[in-house]
């Protein structure tokens, strides 16, 4: 019997509860690729800006939003217990992979890259930037290790102190754009992509954020934080969280507009980067704040790069530890920071290119398991619902995939061809949307097999 028949705390939460809440939400949420990812799409979209913004906030805000609201809703305590309907061999499967792009393959790893190619590269000769960068990314990964290790409030405090000062910094330098713009975003050219799609291609640059997936491995964090406030019941508990959500995400949603308008205006001086944003990143503040914007801009980023690394780190090792628990909450936590500073060093450019395929196979899934962890109040985790509808996404979600492999593999005949199959019989897989209406056809054979069920149980107790 569930023994949450009201909450501990039955009156309204201060607006200072909600601050706080929020608060934390940005902070899991904004990390270093979040600054870059914007600014890119904008120099991509020029002038289509507006709808290529509207996609990437849809999957770059609102999923991330919805991913922690499911959380609450379901009552999972993170990546296992969102997929565990569909068995434990798959959801131990599926939180393998989450963590594994979270952690060292990608995401980790990124904030180390991000972090010396906005930050610090611009202060290193060209000949010197390889061995400058294997001893800041080892000095970085080895303070992310240490701070993680001994849990300790100075990441909290760190956190509390160093984002309102990096926000501040990004503000001044939004609001020197503003007063002295670039160019005209709107009369910027498009890329050939962005003419015609540039909705579908916003929403699919969104993935990199990987928000979606961290709201899914971080939401519990958020859930317990709002039960702490007696706020313990699954409808008032989603409640408080939806309200907090939307002021963090209002404030990531400002953010990003802002910096895909400015990318898009920086088409007027600079070319469209090769490194998805980064180098761009690089000129706009230098050429709104020069060197002494870059030298504080170094130090700020560095700083709430590690925190952000802690927080990917330490998710990681917890995770690993209770399901694989023949190795320490320790020991998976130097494996992930050893691995993460190796493929650091491999360049911000190849974890980019290697990310975009895994993100495109595992995105639909996070949206259906998101999607049915909303709903579980009138599905109730019934497994034909969740099995049809996983089953019915696999195949499209894979050849998505295919479609976004680097040259050296997408250019092999026997890939080309799978890719001009699901394009030719598959609606939208031009455009990696190819999964929806299957996994939509797949919801709906098992929603008439679950009410089917649902009537013959109804009947037999008659």
């Amino acid at each position: 019997m569930d023994n949450e028949i009201k909450d501990i705390n039955t009156k309204p939460l201060s607006i200072k509860q909600y601050l706080i809440i929020g608060s934390m939400l940005f902070a899991l949420f904004f990390g270093a690729g979040n600054l870059i990812f914007p600014i890119h799409l904008g120099q991509l979209s020029g002038a289509n800006w507006v709808p290529a913004t509207l996609g990437f906030l849809a999957s770059g805000v609102l999923l991330p939003l919805l991913s922690v609201l499911a959380i609450s809703i379901s009552r999972a305590k993170g990546v296992y217990d969102i997929a565990r309907p569909l068995g434990p061999v798959f959801a131990i499967i599926f939180l393998v992979l989450v963590h594994s792009t979270l952690g060292p393959l990608f995401a980790t790893p990124r904030t180390a890259s991000v972090n010396f190619t906005v930050g610090i590269q611009p202060f290193i000769p060209a000949p010197y930037v390889k061995i400058a960068m294997l001893i800041f990314t080892a000095l970085f990964f080895i303070a992310t290790f240490y701070l993680s290790y001994r849990t300790s409030s100075i990441i909290d405090n760190l956190g509390k102190i160093l984002n309102p000062l990096f926000l501040a910094l990004l503000f001044l330098s939004f609001l020197l754009a503003f007063m002295h713009p670039m160019g005209n975003a709107s009369l910027q050219p498009v890329t050939e992509a962005y003419k015609h799609q540039s909705f579908f291609n916003g929403f699919l640059q969104g993935y990199n954020t990987m928000d979606a997936l961290a709201g899914l491995a971080f939401g519990v964090t958020v859930v317990a934080a709002v039960k702490q406030l007696g706020k313990t019941t699954p409808k008032s508990n989603a409640k408080v969280t939806a309200r907090a959500g939307l002021i963090a995400e209002a404030l990531v949603g400002i953010i990003y507009i802002i910096l895909i308008w400015i990318g898009a205006t920086t088409l007027n001086l600079f070319k469209i980067s090769n490194d998805d944003g980064g180098t761009t990143f690089n000129q706009f503040m230098g050429h709104y704040l020069g060197m002494t914007g870059h030298a504080l801009l170094a130090t700020l980023m560095t700083l709430t790069c590690v925190t952000t690394a802690v927080g990917l780190v330490a998710a990681f090792a917890q995770d690993f530890h209770d399901h694989f628990p023949r190795l320490s909450y320790h020991q998976w936590l130097a494996i992930n920071c050893f691995l993460s500073f190796i493929i650091a060093n491999e360049g911000l450019t190849l974890i980019i290119t290697w990310s975009i395929p895994v993100l495109m196979f595992l995105y639909p899934f996070a949206m259906v398991l998101i999607i049915l962890g909303l709903c579980t109040p009138l599905i109730h985790k019934d497994k034909n619902v969740y099995l049809f509808t996983i089953i019915f996404t696999l195949v499209p979600a894979f050849f998505d995939m295919l479609a976004a492999l680097p040259p050296v593999l997408a250019n092999l005949s026997f890939i080309k061809a799978l890719v001009h199959f699901e394009q030719s019989i598959l609606p939208f897989a031009s455009i990696g949307m190819d999964w929806v209406i299957p996994a939509l056809v797949g919801l709906l054979i098992g929603l008439i097999i679950y009410k089917t069920k649902g009537h013959q149980l109804a009947r037999g107790q008659e």
